[in-house]
């Protein structure tokens, strides 16, 4: 990250949930927040760290709706013929226009994960709750989500 950015220009977000509809709208943030010169920091924890194991990024279930898998299936048909980008495709433009992601590495110990286990293409960092405070620290907008 470019540490000459002044605390304005960074938004950082916990991604804690694995929930479909919550990555969406962690990684259309942070997309946006690019997308406009700012810098962006996503510290993947716990079930929102399983989304970035190989396969993992669409498994995720909704929020709430699930209607045994039917509401998932209603989502992203609506969201198809709306034209909004698949999780894949956002995860691309966020990587393309320099967006950083660390990947907790307690939550990895806890749950058993391997760096092996997961895109390390997409991964810039891996830390804990210290990397995550001095990344957020610094950012004028943080989110949990």
């Amino acid at each position: 990250m470019n540490q000459n950015n002044t605390t304005a220009d960074r938004v950082t977000i916990v991604l804690h949930s694995g929930d479909m509809d919550k990555l969406y709208s962690a990684l259309i943030i942070a997309n946006g927040a690019l997308s406009m010169g700012m810098e962006a920091s996503i510290f993947f924890t716990f079930w929102g760290l399983q989304r970035l194991q190989k396969g993992g990024l669409e498994k995720g279930p909704l929020s709430t709706m699930h209607m045994f898998g039917l509401g998932k299936w209603m989502i992203r048909r609506r969201m198809k013929k709306s034209n909004v980008a698949s999780l894949e495709k956002l995860m691309t433009d966020y990587k393309e226009l320099g967006g950083h992601i660390i990947a907790c590495d307690m939550t990895m110990d806890i749950m058993g994960i391997k760096p092996s286990d997961l895109r390390e293409d997409w991964i810039d960092e891996y830390g804990s709750v210290g990397t995550y405070i001095r990344t957020a620290r610094d950012s004028s907008v943080t989110l949990f989500i």
